[in-house]
């Protein structure tokens, strides 16, 4: 089948997108057979690039928009596609001022020892109240005394709240500052997640020009004449 060649995929392959919907359904001769048409090839080429710059669950929700007709469907799943690599952009940038600021800043002033919540409001200047509701957005992740239960910062807890509370003077949002500091904890500091940002931003970069790749192939296709394939 030429239409499978192509792109060096079965003719099941064809025959599950059919299925799935992520092609319009074709033509079956008296015999049986399926009958594929220019159509069905635009709109695999439409499917096959929108999955590296959607993903395959975005990507065959909007081809399965697109052809039943649907295009606003299609377009607002795009949208909300794009917007979903705006906010990675934005987390991305917070991970980079937060590398700098880690690998930057002072360390002289931080204490050697737990803080308890008071004490941590006063060295940030905020108020204990702001401190808990950093917890409460996954921001800052302080002990407890086992017997008082009160809260205790440690030393990497300060220098959390201490990166946080810079982020938050530059506008980031909680939700940003809560995944830049889960990634600062796992990475186990600065220069293991420094070494990842450049191949992060390649990640971003490549979607992005993968999403104007697939906004032409899907134009081809929603430009097509509406017909039943």
């Amino acid at each position: 089948m030429d239409l499978a060649r192509e792109h060096g995929l079965s003719t099941q392959a064809i025959r599950n997108y059919e299925h799935d919907g992520v092609l319009p359904a074709a033509r079956r001769t008296p015999s049986g057979y399926r009958v594929y048409t220019e159509a069905h090839a635009v709109a695999l080429r439409a499917y096959l690039a929108l999955v590296p710059a959607h993903g395959y669950a975005a990507s065959a929700e909007i081809m399965r928009a697109a052809v039943r007709g649907e295009v606003d469907g299609a377009l607002r799943a795009i949208d909300h596609s794009h917007a979903q690599l705006l906010r990675d952009r934005e987390v991305l940038d917070a991970v980079a001022a937060t590398v700098e600021a880690l690998t930057t800043a002072p360390v002289a002033g931080r204490p050697d020892r737990s803080l308890p919540v008071g004490a941590l409001a006063h060295r940030l200047g905020v108020t204990p109240a702001t401190l808990r509701k950093w917890e409460r957005a996954g921001v800052l992740v302080p002990s407890r005394d086992p017997v008082s239960r009160q809260r205790l910062y440690r030393p990497d807890d300060v220098r959390d709240a201490d990166l946080a509370h810079l982020l938050r003077r530059g506008g980031y949002r909680l939700d940003h500052i809560a995944t830049v500091l889960r990634q600062v904890r796992a990475a186990e500091g600065a220069a293991p997640l420094a070494a990842s940002l450049d191949a992060w931003r390649q990640r971003l970069t490549a979607r992005g020009r993968a999403m104007l790749v697939a906004a032409g192939r899907l134009a081809d296709y929603l430009d097509l004449p509406r017909t039943d394939a």
